[in-house]
């Protein structure tokens, strides 16, 4: 059972197995990608009925941008279709994206930031889609954005720290996450927030993504509520501070 006073408030997934999920069935990798969106309409419900406050869903990496060009094209032509207000007016859950947006089309850009505004006033949840993104780029244009300000006298080298970094991310607006599920059985990270998940809580499964649900999420949720987070503290420390 679920601890309802114990939900991480910040989820991020790295939704994996969508391409295989379509290949054994005999299907084109598109079909798999199109069962993903399906995918992430019930987490994004079950998430706002848990009281998750923060969703970061690993879409598209930066590396992504040279797999095979049709498949690129069906991915972008799926979030069109995909950003629908339903899912966000619904669950009262408000959208944002963050990655290099320099590398969109216009016509996927344009949907991106409508749906941005139009649900800005949604409070329920935040959902984040990382869309042409990767950790190392954003960690590079933080230090390049730094170096500037530092050059033009806006700061001073003495002022960087863990926090002023954080401030520079394309996270900045949400606190890290509590707990970072990776589904499709892969162990690794693959380049997804590298600075935020310093102390996140991380759950591998070996379930495809288009095969994952409210039942297989409440599994990842009771794994991360059975775990200590110490942050370098002793597990005695942890306890007497209780």
């Amino acid at each position: 059972m679920i601890d309802t006073n114990n939900i991480p408030q910040h989820i991020a997934i790295i939704m994996d197995g969508n391409g295989r999920w379509a290949t054994e069935r005999g299907k084109e990798r598109s079909f798999g990608h199109q069962a993903g969106v399906e995918a992430v309409r019930r987490i994004t419900s079950e998430c706002t009925r848990l009281g998750v406050k923060f969703l970061t869903l690993y879409t598209f990496s930066t590396e992504n941008w040279n797999r095979p060009a049709d498949e690129v094209a069906a991915l972008m032509g799926l979030v069109l279709t995909s950003l629908e207000d339903e899912i966000f007016m619904k669950n009262n859950v408000r959208f944002r994206v963050i990655g290099d947006m320099s590398r969109m089309p216009a016509e996927v850009l344009k949907k991106l930031r409508q749906t941005e505004e139009h649900t800005a006033q949604n409070s329920a949840m935040t959902m984040v889609v990382a869309l042409s993104y990767s950790s190392k780029w954003e960690i590079t244009k933080a230090v390049q954005d730094i170096a500037a300000d530092v050059k033009e006298a806006k700061l001073s080298l003495s002022a960087i720290n863990e926090e002023l970094i954080s401030q520079y991310l394309e996270t900045r607006f949400m606190p890290d996450p509590d707990l970072l599920i990776r589904t499709g059985g892969e162990l690794r990270i693959s380049n997804y927030l590298l600075w935020q998940i310093a102390y996140s809580e991380l759950y591998f499964c070996d379930t495809y993504w288009p095969d994952f649900d409210a039942k297989a999420l409440h599994t990842a949720i009771e794994s991360y509520q059975h775990r200590q987070r110490r942050y370098g503290k002793t597990e005695a420390q942890v306890e007497s501070e209780k």
